[in-house]
């Protein structure tokens, strides 16, 4: 079972879809959101939950004081279960906005003209390194100065190309088979 950790809407119960997507664990999510708690990067910030599955992440940051999450979905029915989770968060008491897009993920950041400050990438285990790395170019341009971006994917995967997107790596941490990667913009230099 999958459900909101913390925050306004803890506890809400989230559907998933049945098949082509891998929530992310309750504890994987916990320990991420504690750092990202610690950082400082999830009150009022403007997030993207770039392929969405169950829109846990997004649906998280806002429980947790996130201004608003745009959840980019390419899947007809796990959009559609990402809308009825929405709603159980909106139920629950949150009020800042949960954008759902139905969309493939580079295609939606070619043409957005949003900028967000908290961005996750949790792409199928079996996405192509290339497939990842046009992704991040494309969100480079949407990003804020201080942003931060998460990918998730398989330990045995490589690392995210950061450098082709004009990102630098962070940090990141492994949770069993799962590898949380943190990026962000290159500082500008004065």
């Amino acid at each position: 079972m999958t459900r909101i950790i913390s925050g306004r809407a803890g506890g809400t119960v989230l559907d998933v879809p049945p098949r082509g997507t891998r929530p992310t664990s309750d504890r994987v999510r916990e320990s991420l959101f504690g750092a990202l708690e610690s950082a400082g990067v999830i009150d009022d910030a403007r997030v993207a939950d770039l392929f969405a599955g169950s829109g846990a992440l997004g649906l998280e940051s806002l429980s947790r004081g996130a201004a608003s999450a745009d959840l980019v979905e390419l899947s007809a029915p796990a959009a559609s279960l990402i809308r009825k989770n929405a709603e159980r968060v909106r139920a629950a008491g949150v009020s800042a906005a949960a954008r759902v897009h139905r969309a493939n993920v580079t295609t939606y950041l070619s043409a957005s003209t949003a900028e967000w400050d908290l961005v996750f990438l949790d792409p199928p285990y079996d996405i192509a390194d290339h497939d990842l790395t046009k992704a991040l170019v494309a969100l480079a341009p949407r990003l804020s100065p201080d942003a931060t971006v998460i990918v998730e994917r398989a330990k045995r995967s490589a690392a995210p190309d950061w450098a082709a997107a004009g990102l630098e790596a962070e940090r990141d941490r492994a949770y069993g088979d799962t590898t949380m990667w943190w990026g962000r913009p290159v500082a500008t230099r004065s």
